[in-house]
């Protein structure tokens, strides 16, 4: 489906762009401003390469575009070029602002390290979940765990968990400090409590039902742009007498914002139901654990 090119797209891309490059701005300074001065890590591409800065002082900025751009490269065949493309944007724009901040904070401006940890994770956690909720993402954690659901039963949430807490981890043979690696987990653990407040939860996913004329195009074009299935199942409406399909369609949260876009591109008058599921089982999400 071809996007006409009007005043009201325009306004949207935009504004999708100001609040994803905002939510970015915001996430590097939380990192720069008051976790890298203490030689504090986390999570996540930016959590690698601090560890990086902190054994070679090579910068942050330039370390975290080369590991995003390697694994996009990685990713381009498996992940589509729409979902490649948009990282390589974030990443970019990411990599600037860090090569902008580092050298503006050489020496945390917050003295108590602890309060510097929590504001600075805080203020990262809200910045990362602002990119995301307005459709960007910075790729790292997220293209490893998308590329082992792809072949593998194994969650998106508990590759991310894992991954990051290797990150972590890996900190204390470069900084061979027990206190800043507590700190480092106390990173990660904020930040996942904080984006899950921004972003609708952590691990979380979605099931919409659609009501509308048009659900085999709005299928075909989450099946070709987002790669992610959906079933039709068939209804009876009450009030017109009439067989309908249903479209049932369960995803992540990241996938939240840009399915509700192409529902509403395609059949603005479509009558839509969003529900947050408690558990999903299967292929791509979690597996059965009784």
């Amino acid at each position: 489906m071809e996007k006409k090119l009007t005043a009201k797209v325009i306004f949207q891309e935009v504004k999708s762009y100001f609040f994803i490059f905002l939510g970015l701005a915001l996430f590097t300074f939380g990192w720069s401003a008051f976790l890298t001065p203490y030689e504090v890590s986390g999570g996540g591409v930016a959590g690698m390469a601090s560890v990086i800065y902190f054994a070679t002082k090579f910068p942050i900025g330039i370390t975290t575009f080369v590991l995003n751009a390697i694994l996009i490269a990685i990713a381009l065949k498996v992940l589509g070029t729409k979902f490649c493309v948009n990282s390589l944007i974030c990443t970019v724009v990411m990599s600037a602002f860090f090569s902008v901040f580092q050298p503006l904070f050489p020496k945390p401006i917050v003295d108590d390290m602890f309060m510097s940890v929590i504001i600075g994770s805080a203020i990262a956690a809200c910045g990362i979940g602002m990119a995301i909720n307005w459709g960007g993402n910075t790729g790292g954690i997220d293209i490893i765990a998308l590329m082992i659901g792809k072949y593998r039963n194994i969650s998106y949430g508990r590759v991310s968990l894992f991954s990051n807490i290797l990150i972590v981890g890996s900190s204390y043979f470069v900084l061979h400090d027990v206190q800043r690696l507590v700190y480092s987990f106390v990173v990660l653990l904020v930040s996942i409590i904080v984006s899950d407040l921004v972003i609708d939860g952590y691990r979380q996913t979605y099931q919409f039902m659609v009501f509308s004329k048009k659900n085999h195009e709005i299928a075909q074009h989450i099946n070709t742009q987002l790669k992610r299935g959906a079933t039709f199942l068939r209804g009876y409406g009450s009030y017109n007498q009439q067989e309908t399909d249903v479209l049932l369609i369960v995803a992540h949260k990241t996938d939240k914002s840009a399915i509700t876009r192409i529902i509403k591109e395609i059949d603005p008058d479509a009558f839509i139901t969003i529900s947050k599921t408690a558990s999903v089982f299967g292929k791509n999400f979690d597996n059965i654990k009784i």
